[in-house]
């Protein structure tokens, strides 16, 4: 392939290795990472982020799993970066073509419906657009089948059409057509007919096991996966431009200040390069060889960086603050109270402020009475690693007591024996509230709230046994804290304010992104929770300052968000949802639609679930359950 490029943002999202990408005269499947020119000390970039790389060791290396071929944590790298010099070569991402079956166009003289079906080596060379019958010598322009199949371990082939269709096993090699007999791309008006006679539609490959067992391909990568295959169902339709054929694995965390002093930030921004030093020798190497690494150590001696790397690496391997999950370790920093957090520097990673109250509540507002605190970020770096990928339904999250990063118990590799990752770095801004813990407990010991408290849980339990009597992975342990109506209520008010805040300070709404903090809860501890609202860009375009000016005026933003949820334009219908009798991811949430309370999906954590207006505001259909009464 040529000049076809994407932002490195979209591949570390749905245009990831396995992933099926569109392009102009046809369809490819992106590359593994082994298929990546990561050749050159200006391909690529190393993203420095000790904490992720090894949470991502601890969690997923294991012989069990696959998407780490290392053990060790990983080294996280940026995808392949365009110079946008044309005299230097462009490193790119080798895409193979997939699927490799096409339909010709109609041309002058055909039956009208009905379209050749030729496979990609039919194709004339060497451009491979146009295919050329033997029998008229016209040339008719193809385009990508729109069916493929893959199972539920990420597996993906081309149906063997005439397997299918010649089901006695006939090695009949005559012209296979696809004729649409209606308007619509109803599988069912679409036949599959071969010259000889035999004809199936497309409805019929939706059957159980009718495309058979899967192979073990794994396109992406060009091999088939060395352990066979187990997919329960085996192979499964799928349509190649639906949503459900690639669901991203992405570990996203905000990185937070651990250094001490400035040689540990320098050591920090290249530890990529030091950490794998031995001795004072290889420091001085590291200098010699890497401009970069020269620069910032200047005026330190190669045995004070050793002791220091050495040091660093100690406290990592002693489960310091690198073991911690990061969004407990984030919440620590965030709710900690400090006048400032990080520090105010051009190159810092984080820097934020703990506004006094009387800053942003000078009068007491009632409304703000269950917000504890408030936190001006005003940089922030967030590193953002796809370690995987599922098809057809996104994979579950371990639950361990302290799992809150979303890390999936399973998925589809994104290489062979990887030993790196792909990873982003973007920087933004935000705000940072945490929940009064009297307040919370107050409102969870209320009657009014055990009512809606059952009646989401009953949400859960539905949605469980709908999934189990349709043999999908599906527990509540799988849901970990997003049951829990403390999380519910902190999520809707963070989709809350982000439709809000959209309004007030100029951000779009699909800019902003939320991540919430409910910490683990412990017998005889109050119940700390808390939401982060950001937005995040490559470069400095996330740092404008217009979400930290929010917090000046944040009583009035609180107050719009919340009116705007007393009465919804799907009401009553919105706030008489039973979640119990809903179907599907519907039984998650309680009273929120798209005319209240969903927000863009690429902006939520949760995929749009665990949401409930009632919890938060008096509704038409509830009553008492309100945290902001």
């Amino acid at each position: 392939m040529a000049n076809e490029a994407i932002r490195l943002s979209q591949v570390i999202g749905v245009f990831g290795p396995g992933a099926m990408l569109d392009l102009p005269e046809r369809s490819v499947v992106v590359g593994g990472l082994d298929r990546w020119d990561m050749r050159g000390g200006a391909a690529f970039q190393p993203i420095e982020e000790p904490r992720l790389a090894r949470l991502l060791h601890q969690r997923l290396g294991g012989e069990s799993d696959p998407r780490l071929g290392v053990d060790r944590p990983p080294e996280l790298r940026t995808p392949p970066i365009d110079p946008n010099d044309r005299r230097l070569a462009r490193p790119a991402i080798e895409s193979p073509v997939f699927p490799e079956w096409f339909v010709c166009d109609t041309v002058d003289g055909d039956a009208p419906g009905r379209r050749r079906l030729v496979r990609f080596s039919d194709l004339k060379p060497p451009a491979r657009k146009e295919h050329v019958a033997d029998a008229d010598n016209k040339k008719r322009r193809v385009s990508p089948v729109r069916f493929v199949c893959g199972c539920d371990k990420g597996h993906l082939q081309d149906i063997e059409w005439r397997r299918i269709l010649h089901s006695g096993g006939s090695p009949c090699r005559q012209q296979m057509w696809l004729a649409e007999s209606g308007t619509s791309a109803d599988p069912r008006d679409t036949r599959l007919v071969c010259d000889c006679g035999q004809s199936l539609t497309l409805e019929d490959l939706f059957q159980k096991h009718r495309l058979g067992p899967c192979r073990g391909e794994r396109p992406w990568i060009g091999d088939r996966d060395p352990v066979v295959c187990d997919a329960p169902k085996g192979l499964k339709l799928l349509i190649r431009s639906a949503t459900n054929t690639y669901f991203p694995q992405v570990a996203k965390v905000i990185s937070l200040p651990r250094a001490e002093d400035t040689l540990s930030r320098w050591i920090e921004q290249h530890w990529s390069e030091l950490q794998q030093c031995t001795d004072p020798g290889m420091v001085g190497m590291a200098r010699r060889f890497n401009p970069a690494v020269r620069a910032s150590l200047e005026g330190y001696s190669d045995e004070d960086v050793f002791a220091r790397i050495a040091a660093l690496t100690t406290r990592a391997d002693g489960g310091s603050d690198l073991a911690v999950d990061p969004r407990v370790a984030e919440f620590e920093l965030f709710a900690s109270g400090r006048p400032l957090i990080g520090e105010n520097a051009p190159n810092a990673n984080l820097h934020a402020e703990t506004l006094d109250r009387a800053a942003w509540d000078p009068t007491s507002d009632p409304a703000l009475r269950g917000i504890a605190s408030l936190v001006a970020v005003h940089r922030l770096r967030e590193v953002s690693c796809l370690y995987g990928f599922t098809r057809f339904e996104p994979a579950a999250v371990a639950s361990d007591g302290l799992e809150d990063v979303g890390l999936a118990v399973e998925g589809a590799p994104l290489g062979r024996d990887p030993s790196w990752l792909p990873a982003v770095e973007q920087f933004g801004e935000g705000l940072f509230l945490t929940f009064d813990p009297e307040r919370i407990a107050d409102w969870l010991a209320r009657p009014a709230l055990h009512g809606r408290r059952q009646k989401l849980a009953d949400g859960v339990a539905a949605w469980e046994t709908r999934r189990r009597a349709r043999g999908l992975a599906g527990a509540r342990s799988g849901l970990a804290e997003r049951v829990r109506p403390e999380y519910v209520m902190a999520h809707s008010l963070a989709h809350a304010l982000m439709i809000e805040v959209a309004l007030d300070c100029g951000y779009p709404a699909s800019a902003l992104k939320e991540r919430v903090y409910v910490q683990p809860a412990r017998a005889g501890e109050p119940i700390r929770a808390g939401l982060l609202l950001y937005t995040a860009s490559a470069g400095t375009q996330g740092t404008l300052g217009g979400l930290v000016e929010v917090c000046g005026r944040f009583p009035r933003v609180l107050r719009g968000a919340l009116e705007r949820l007393r009465l919804c334009s799907g009401d009553p219908v919105c706030a008489d949802h039973d979640p119990a009798a809903a179907d599907e991811d519907r039984a998650l949430h309680g009273a929120a639609c798209h005319g209240c309370l969903l927000v863009a999906e690429t902006s939520c954590e949760a995929r749009n679930l665990h949401l409930d207006r009632a919890l938060l505001v008096e509704t038409v259909g509830t009553e008492g359950a309100a945290f902001f009464d």
